[in-house]
């Protein structure tokens, strides 16, 4: 399955926008990582774009039944499989790999950077700031619904230090914004 696939299906699967811009956001981080370790663009990039298909339609068997589809209807390589089953810690799935660990690590802090633009008066990922981003992920009332243990153990996980991995997203998801706009 191609990224245009992934993105029909996503797409198909996800009424709410602020779900697709969530899994665009995945995806963009995954792309990021996946250039920075020189791995398969497409593979990180296409399991971004899949991770949460399901979760909308299906939320009590998310990931599972979202897992089950694909199996039945794409053709993807287990460990994309494997990585969707495991970003949901309920799931019971060991993250192995690193496509694994990093849909992990991306997945959480992707909300909280998202969430850091939408409280900007311009909205605008590019004008969030690395400072700003670590206070308020200090702050466990802003954004509430991120998992702050989860994007501490997803960073742990990669080896990546937390600062430092939230820099790379920030970039990732700014350098996508930029992309968009052009």
């Amino acid at each position: 399955m191609n990224r245009a696939e992934a993105l029909q299906l996503m797409e198909a699967h996800t009424p709410s926008a602020s779900l697709r811009r969530h899994m665009l956001n995945v995806e963009a981080a995954m792309r990021w990582y996946a250039r920075h370790w020189q791995e398969d663009e497409e593979q990180y990039a296409v399991t971004g774009l899949l991770h949460d298909f399901d979760y909308e339609q299906h939320p009590a068997e998310h990931p599972f039944w979202g897992v089950e589809y694909l199996k039945a209807n794409a053709e993807l390589p287990e460990d994309v499989l494997t990585a969707i089953l495991g970003h949901a810690t309920y799931s019971g799935v060991a993250r192995e790999t690193r496509l694994a660990k990093t849909l992990f690590a991306v997945d959480e802090l992707t909300g909280l950077v998202q969430a850091a633009a939408l409280v900007r008066p311009d909205k605008d990922v590019k004008g969030v700031e690395l400072g700003s981003l670590k206070k308020k992920f200090k702050n466990r009332a802003f954004a509430a619904g991120v998992n702050r243990d989860e994007v501490e153990q997803g960073a742990a996980e990669l080896g990546v230090p937390l600062d430092t991995h939230m820099q790379n997203v920030l970039e990732a998801m700014q350098g996508m914004e930029t992309a968009a706009a052009e």
